[in-house]
């Protein structure tokens, strides 16, 4: 029988990552747009989501 038992620590655990996960409500038609551009470039649907709001957010002006 085996003295002891090792374990490696875990590494950082998902949303650990400086990230998280949230949920959004999109129209069918804005799913199949989004769907459309990531093909077109080749990327995914989360990469492109953070794209566009990274450039939106800098953008946005908001109106009284």
């Amino acid at each position: 029988m085996a003295d002891e038992i090792k374990i490696k620590k875990k590494v950082a655990r998902r949303g650990d990552d400086g990230y998280k996960v949230v949920s959004v409500r999109m129209r069918d038609e804005l799913i199949e747009r989004l769907d459309r551009l990531s093909a077109d470039t080749n990327r995914s649907r989360n990469e492109l989501i953070n794209i566009l709001l990274e450039s939106a957010i800098d953008i946005v002006k908001v109106e009284e």
